[in-house]
C-alpha cells in the first residue's frame, strides 16, 4: 500500500499538556506515522463540557502506510500507554489523538468516521490547520480548510501560543 497523507488533532488537557504533546508526537515515528508538518500549539476553549480545563491543541500532518483501522488502534494504543483513559465523553484527556483525514477518502464505519465528522465544525481543529494546509480541501466539504473557518459558527475561544526561544 502506498504511503497516504494523513491529518491528526491532537490535544491535552491534563497535566503538562505542552510535554503529553510532544511525547505524543514523538511515539508516533514508532507507529509508522512519519510526522512531516507539525502546527503551533492553540489554547482552546473546551466545547462539549465546558466544566474543565482548557485544552492545549495542535495539528499534525504525516505519513503512513498503515490502512485505517489499524492506524487507528496505533494512535489508542499511543493514548493508553500516555495514561489516557477516556471517563467521560468529550471530557478530560492526557491525550487524544484523532484522525481528521486519511487521503481523499471517506470512510464511515461505526469505529471510525474520515472526515473526522466534526472537524468542519470545530475552530479549535480549523485554526491549527489553515497555518499549516490553508489550501486544503476534502470531496465532501466544497470549500477549503481557509474557507471553512471563514463561515464557522464557532465562535469559542483559540489562541496561538507563542512559540518559546
Amino acid at each position: 500500500m502506498p504511503a497516504r497523507q494523513i491529518y491528526l488533532s491532537l490535544g491535552s488537557n491534563i497535566g503538562d499538556r505542552a510535554a503529553n504533546i510532544e511525547r505524543a508526537i514523538a511515539a508516533l515515528d514508532e507507529a509508522d506515522v512519519r510526522v512531516r508538518r507539525v502546527s503551533s500549539l492553540y489554547q482552546t476553549e473546551p466545547k462539549d463540557f465546558p466544566a474543565q480545563h482548557w485544552f492545549l491543541n495542535c495539528l499534525v500532518e504525516a505519513k503512513t502506510n498503515l490502512p485505517p483501522l489499524p492506524l487507528l488502534d496505533a494512535l489508542r494504543r499511543i493514548e493508553f500507554q500516555m495514561g489516557s483513559r477516556k471517563l467521560v465523553a468529550r471530557g478530560p484527556r492526557r491525550i487524544d489523538v484523532d484522525i481528521l483525514l486519511y487521503g481523499r477518502a471517506t470512510i464511515q464505519l461505526p469505529e471510525l468516521q474520515i472526515p473526522h465528522p466534526r472537524m468542519h465544525l470545530r475552530r479549535f481543529v480549523l485554526a491549527p490547520l489553515v497555518e499549516i494546509a490553508p489550501a486544503l480541501s476534502h470531496p465532501d466539504w466544497g470549500d477549503t480548510v481557509a474557507g471553512l473557518l471563514a463561515k464557522t459558527a464557532d465562535c469559542s475561544q483559540v489562541r496561538k501560543v507563542p512559540a518559546t526561544p
